[in-house]
């Protein structure tokens, strides 16, 4: 079974899959969360966008690696583990020795341009190693830039413009995001998605135009007509439960 088909059964059950499972009464101590580590160096801090993209593609890497895809993958039983629990991602920041630290942890670091996020195997919360423990999870801030234009064929991440987020909090929503669109995809195009090593953009459309791309009351219908998919923050952290914090566009053809 593919490794994502329990997020598309929770998130996407207008597909005809089966209706969002009950996890209000999940034990604490299995709680699990994927640990995104960003590189933020006091002396050169990278550009939001750029270390957004990177946390974006390096959370979809770990979880289709071989390692955590295939049923033989050593890294297979805590991704599954995780995937058919909350999807919980909780963002640090690292620098210096305490980035090359966690490099040794089971996980792929993604770069994009100057910026560098590491997504590591989704533990148990009580479980997690002291290398990412001693991380902090707060200052995780940086200034809003200007991207640019979209590059062709990339997916789009569309963060919500009406909702302040850190740095930290939006680089859990677009790996939210991500998995959803990999959920989502037809195996051929998430195949090759796959082989361009998950490239995507991030940015922030204006209030009016996001109230256009939030997929409202049909969102089957929003992502067969228009390939978005919305990520719903379930609350613990910054924004209130149920916001849409993220719309994930598929990449034009």
């Amino acid at each position: 079974m593919n490794v994502l088909q329990p997020l598309a059964d929770r998130y996407a059950w207008w597909l005809r899959r089966p209706a969002p499972q009950d996890t209000s009464d999940e034990d604490p101590s299995e709680v699990r969360a994927m640990p995104i580590v960003l590189r933020i160096e006091k002396a050169a801090p990278p550009a939001r966008t750029p270390l957004l993209e990177a946390a974006a593609a390096a959370a979809i890497a770990v979880c289709l690696d071989p390692r955590a895809a295939e049923p033989e993958g050593e890294w297979h039983a805590e991704v599954s583990a995780w995937i058919d629990g909350r999807i919980r991602k909780v963002s640090r920041r690292a620098r210096g020795a305490h980035w090359e630290a966690v490099q040794s942890l089971p996980g792929v670091t993604v770069r994009v341009g100057d910026a560098e996020a590491r997504a590591l195997l989704p533990w148990k919360v009580v479980e997690t190693p002291q290398e990412v423990r001693r991380l902090q999870i707060t200052g995780s801030d940086l200034p809003a830039d200007e991207p640019g234009p979209v590059p062709a064929g990339a997916p789009v991440l569309w963060i919500n413009p009406d909702v302040p987020m850190t740095a930290g909090k939006a680089a859990a929503q677009v790996g939210h995001a991500t998995m959803l669109l990999a959920a989502l995809l037809p195996p051929d195009e998430l195949t090759a998605w796959q082989a361009a090593g998950f490239p995507c953009a991030v940015r922030t459309p204006e209030p009016a135009d996001w109230k256009l791309l939030v997929p409202g009351d049909d969102p089957a219908g929003a992502w067969q007509t228009r390939g978005v998919v919305a990520v719903r923050d379930a609350g613990f952290t910054e924004v209130a439960p149920g916001t849409v914090t993220v719309v994930a566009q598929r990449a034009s053809s």
